[in-house]
Parts: C-alpha cells; structure tokens; sequence
C-alpha cells in the first residue's frame, strides 16, 4: 500500500526534458509525486513561500508520513530494464563459455524445461531482489513456456513494477518436450495470462506477448501475435539479430534478414521492443526508427556470449527508440542496471570515439527511455510532479564518488549497485537502508539454493 514520503535534503536528478538537477525536497502521495520543491536559505521571507515545503505543515497534515533524509544523496527515478528473464535467475553461473545457439540447447532449455512452479518462483524472488538492491524498480520480463503464473505471483507479492511475458515456442530444432507447444495451446495460454493479470496492481502488472525469437515460432505464432496484441493494446517482447548464426538460420528458412522478415509479418511496431538487434543491417536500422519499434541494449550479455556490439551510436543517430537491460543471470550474470549504462558507454566511445553516448544520455536510456519504450513515459521515467512515485535514493558520499565535478557523469560511470539504499515503487517503500522491505533476503537466497540443486537433479 503506498504511503506518505517527504524526501529531505536530497539533489533530484529528475532526468525530464531539461535534465534539470535541482536541491530540492520530494512529496510523496497516494503513489504519485505531488510536489517537488526547491530548497531555500531559512529566511522568513523563504519559510512562508508557497514554494517551499514545509516539514512541519506536512506532518501535521499527514501523521504517519515517513520522512527520508537524503542529504549527500542523489534522487533519482527507479532504473527500467527493457529486457529481462527472471526464470534464468537460479541458471547463473551454470552456462558460460557458450555462443548464443549452443548456450541455449545445451544450457538454457533443459534448464528451463526442468522447471517446476516452486523453481520458478524462486528465481522471480531472486532476480527481483537482486533488481531491486540495485535500483531498478521496473522490467520488461520474458519468461519461459510454463508456470508464468508464479513470476506474476512473484511480481505481485513483492511490490515490483513489471510487464511479464509467457515465452511462446512452437518450433525448432532440440527443442526439450517441456518447451515445444502446439501453437493454439501457445496462444490460449498467454491470453489466459492477459485476462489473468494484465492491469492488476492499479497497473502496476502488465501482460506482453513474447515469442521467443523467429528460430523457435512459426509463421503463423508470429502473425497471430502480431495481430492479438494490435487487437489488446499490449506489448510485444521478443529477441532479434542478438547473433550471426541466428540470422543465418532466419535467412534460411526465409529468404529474409531476420528484422526484415519480422516487419513483413506485422510484429514491429511502437508497442514492440526487440532485445539485441546486435547485426542490424542500416536498412533495417531505419524500418526500427520509422516504424518506432524499440530495442532493448544489453552490452554485457553481447559481450559474454561474444554476440557482439551493437550498433547503438547509429540507432540513437537515426532516431530509433533504445533502452536498456541485463538479460539474464546465465549470460550476464548480473541484473545491474549500472553496469549496464557503463558498459553500454564505454563500448560506444571504442566504436565511435569518445563523444559517442555521453553520460547523461546513458542514465535516459536507463530511465525515461525504458518507459518510453514500454509506454510509461506519461506515469514512470523520471522525477516530475504528477507521476507515479518510482524513486530511488543513492548515497553519493562515498570515497569511489568523490569528487563530484558533475553528478550524472558519477552516477554513470562511477556509481556501484551497493550506493543505491532506498528504493520505492508506486509510492511504496520496497527498500531502506539497504534492508529489503517486501523480501526476506536471507529466505530468498536458501529458497534459491535449494531449488537450483533440485533443477539440475532434474536436468540430469
């Protein structure tokens, strides 16, 4: 239930159409941002302005309102991740050293076929603790073929704010049985999930089709998809061009580079975000752009499956919608979104020189980017009076974040996921002092351990 917040003494990096940063206080209510006021010398002319906040008249109007003092503090609004698998999450650490193709058959989708209700559960948990100690307080989710119910359980129980996806496959080679559907099972299941839990949460939970990529669907699972979620309003998530030989497989089958082939099909779209899109031609570098279709960067899950680095200098440049996410734990293995802005800077300026993708266009990928890109820019995204109140409160007085000539450029590169130590989601405290609020940390990682023992039991 979200509650009253005065957030003192902070610097609000709002990240809005100005990237205004301001030393302002922050008033939280009824899961929105009110009001957000800059602070001033404590004269008397200043003490009756109407623009400032005044502690005492606050309290005094709402009781029980919980007061953050954030002085040294950075206030930001929570990291959105575009791209994200929660059922890998107990998979870290268990598929390295892999190319994307063998990865999967050989890791990946026994692992997910292994799964039961209580394993997946528990991954959820982990993965969105894990989000949650570092920040991101919204993701964009694909999971696997079965027991998606439980990630929205997860989702639910917790306080997170998340657009999950049933993994749809009808297709492919060694594929396990868990994971080969019939494509009319595959559609009814993902609408039984849409009916089930798309909105709940005053919105906060939403649904999205997510065909896994075009190796594993068919013609017609895509085209149906395309259409259904034209017809519910919903987003598409899905992975395309992440590696050569994927496209290889795509053209193959097709005639058609594989984005290319997606657009003839109807799946592109400004309600479509693309995970990777690492070999995008320029050609279809300019369908993304005007059709508005966003895509999801995920520089360290390129890299440590050595997909490659994506054209993300040239997309930006030619007005395609871009974000940012990890991934998954077996490919990453981190859910971080600062290393994400770090390492998705830093292998542009190799790319293309050291202007490319500066920091504060890292942090708006990290932020209002990804609510663009799942359409939330109007609710999420950014610190502004009117929207919903997904905040988070960083520590800046630390020695790795000193000195601090400009603060965006040492969040950016400089900050780590143990400087983030408040988080809050829909006007709900999630996480103070680096203390989780709606999990039981230690129960999350004994939970983890012992169903990943269990799946890979089941994987032998």
């Amino acid at each position: 239930m979200s509650q009253s917040i005065f957030i003192k003494g902070g610097t609000v990096v709002s990240v809005d159409a100005n990237d205004s940063i301001r030393d302002a206080d922050v008033f939280i209510r009824n899961g929105r941002i009110e009001q957000i006021r800059d602070r001033q010398p404590a004269t008397e002319a200043s003490l009756s302005s109407a623009h400032s906040l005044d502690e005492q008249q606050l309290q005094q109007a709402h009781p029980d309102m919980e007061i953050i003092e954030a002085g040294g503090c950075a206030v930001l609004p929570g990291f959105v991740q575009t791209h994200i698998h929660l059922c890998q999450t107990i998979m870290r650490g268990a598929a390295d050293d892999l190319r994307l193709i063998d990865w999967l058959k050989k890791r990946v989708w026994p692992m997910e076929a292994a799964h039961n209700a209580a394993s997946l559960y528990a991954s959820a948990r982990l993965g969105l603790a894990e989000m949650l100690l570092g920040g991101t307080t919204t993701a964009l989710t694909m999971e696997t073929v079965q027991f998606t119910e439980e990630v929205f359980r997860a989702v639910d129980e917790v306080g997170f704010r998340a657009t999950v996806g049933k993994c749809m496959m009808d297709k492919g080679a060694e594929v396990p049985r868990a994971l080969a559907e019939k494509t009319r099972a595959s559609v009814h299941e993902s609408l039984r999930l849409l009916e089930a839990w798309h909105g709940r949460g005053e919105g906060r939970i939403r649904y999205a089709f997510a065909p896994r990529f075009a190796v594993s669907c068919t013609r017609d699972l895509l085209e149906e998809v395309a259409g259904l979620a034209q017809e519910r309003g919903v987003c598409i998530h899905t992975h395309a061009s992440e590696s050569q030989e994927e496209i290889a497989i795509v053209r193959a089958e097709t005639g058609r580079e594989n984005i290319s082939y997606l657009e003839s099909l109807g799946l592109l779209g400004g309600r479509t975000v693309l995970a990777h899109c690492v070999w995008a031609t320029e050609a279809e570098i300019e369908v993304l752009a005007a059709t508005k279709t966003g895509v999801a960067h995920c520089p360290s899950s390129n890299l440590k499956l050595a997909s490659g680095i994506a054209p993300v200098t040239e997309m930006m440049a030619a007005g395609v919608k871009l974000s940012l996410g990890a991934d998954g734990a077996p490919c990453n293995n981190r859910l971080d979104m600062l290393t994400e802005m770090r390492s998705a800077a830093l292998l542009q300026k190799v790319r293309c020189g050291p202007e490319a993708l500066p920091a504060r266009a890292a942090l708006r990928l990290a932020t209002i980017d990804g609510a663009r890109a799942l359409g939330l820019d109007k609710e999420i995204g950014s610190i502004e009076e009117g929207k919903r109140a997904d905040v988070i409160i960083m520590n800046l007085d630390k020695l790795h974040l000193t000195p601090q000539p400009d603060m965006v450029s040492t969040i950016v590169y400089s900050a780590e996921r143990t400087d983030v130590e408040t988080v809050i989601v829909d006007g709900s405290l999630l996480m103070q002092k680096r203390q989780l609020l709606t999990l039981d940390e230690d129960e999350v990682k004994a939970e983890a351990r012992q169903q990943s023992r269990e799946l890979v039991l089941r994987c032998e």
